[in-house]
């Protein structure tokens, strides 16, 4: 690979060498006026992942594309001096996401090459690519489609067979979990501190973006009410861990069946590793009664069975569903409130 790759794939082995190799410290990248552009670039790719996702707009011109390539590591150290659970997420999805646009126009070899950075050995049949199955469960297994199951796939002696499209989605959860696993960086305080104007503007964003799907912003919902198992999902869904299917039902149906409107909703799912906004939104309408059925959150008996009981209270023993549970939670609540505005009023 050569910079104008590195600069779509900053995040490969050589392209840490490239960097390292060229003629200057990596301290100098926060501190220098004549890196500032870079740093702004660093920014503004910290910026895209909280916003809609992170352009790729590089001209073929040796500058441009090394400018790009050293905004990347200053992305990182961006990201990990805020040190948010959900940024780190949000920004690792953004990166490998914006990598799979260009994953797919690679060449076979070129795409060969990029999953042996991973360790993943590949190789071509019927031009179909082939990889272990074990390299295919390792990335494979937070894809939820049922399409992705392995008992789905062609696999013939321990080997799986993938299309181009299929195997560019291996390439992007690859990409995704490097990133978000080498984050946050261990970063000294007086870098942090040299780069306060740019964190500030990213902690402004990051602030805008979670209140745009915080439930405490909806009308009449009660987030202290809510019973640990949605508490427990609630929790995973905004740190971007991937929810099983039958805890996603449960969480949608519930937040549906208390009042949360539809576009709070899909937002919470963005930072998973296979959000795809049009399925989202049709699954989430479709629990809503789009199709002429509206669905009510499962059962307690029902979570139980499904392993989606979490942090059971003991309030938990006298209800059977978290709605009931809701619902009690509630009563208590506004029953304490209106007993302390008699005290007060006496």
């Amino acid at each position: 690979m050569d910079v104008f790759k590195f600069a779509y794939f900053p995040f490969v082995n050589a392209a840490a060498k490239y960097v390292e190799a060229l003629d200057f410290k990596l301290d100098e990248l926060f501190t220098e006026r004549a890196f500032e552009p870079i740093r702004e670039r660093g920014k503004s790719r910290v910026l895209e992942a909280i916003g809609d996702g992170i352009t790729r707009n590089i001209n073929p011109d040796e500058g441009r594309a090394k400018k790009e390539l050293l905004s990347y590591p200053v992305a990182r150290i961006l990201v990990s001096c805020v040190n948010d659970s959900y940024l780190i997420k949000r920004y690792a999805l953004s990166e490998a996401k914006s990598a799979f646009e260009k994953v797919k126009e690679l060449r076979d070899d070129e795409i060969k090459e990029l999953a042996a950075d991973f360790n993943i050995d590949s190789s071509m049949e019927e031009k179909l690519f082939v990889i272990h199955f074990s390299d295919y469960i390792r990335y494979a297994n937070v894809i939820h489609e049922p399409k992705w199951k392995l008992v789905n796939r062609n696999m013939d002696r321990g080997k799986v067979s993938l299309s181009r499209e299929d195997f560019s989605r291996i390439m992007e959860e690859a990409i995704r979990k490097r990133i978000e696993s080498g984050l946050p960086a261990a970063v000294p305080p007086e870098i942090c501190e040299s780069l306060r104007q740019y964190l500030e503007e990213i902690r402004n964003a990051l602030t805008v973006r979670k209140s745009e799907f915080n439930i405490e912003e909806f009308k009449e919902i009660m987030p202290d009410c809510f019973p640990p198992c949605m508490v427990h999902a609630l929790s995973n869904g905004q740190a971007g861990v991937n929810l099983a299917h039958s805890m996603r039902f449960a969480l949608v149906s519930f937040l549906l069946n208390i009042g949360m409107n539809l576009e709070g909703i899909i937002e919470l799912f963005k930072v998973s590793p296979d959000f795809d906004e049009e399925r989202t939104r049709y699954q989430v309408n479709h629990i809503h009664g789009a199709t002429g059925t509206a669905y009510t959150s499962p059962s307690c008996a029902t979570m139980t069975t499904y392993g989606n009981c979490f942090g059971k209270e003991a309030l938990c023993d006298r209800i059977s569903h978290p709605l009931s549970y809701y619902r009690k939670k509630a009563w208590i609540l506004k029953k304490g409130m209106r007993g302390e505005t008699k005290k007060q009023q006496i």
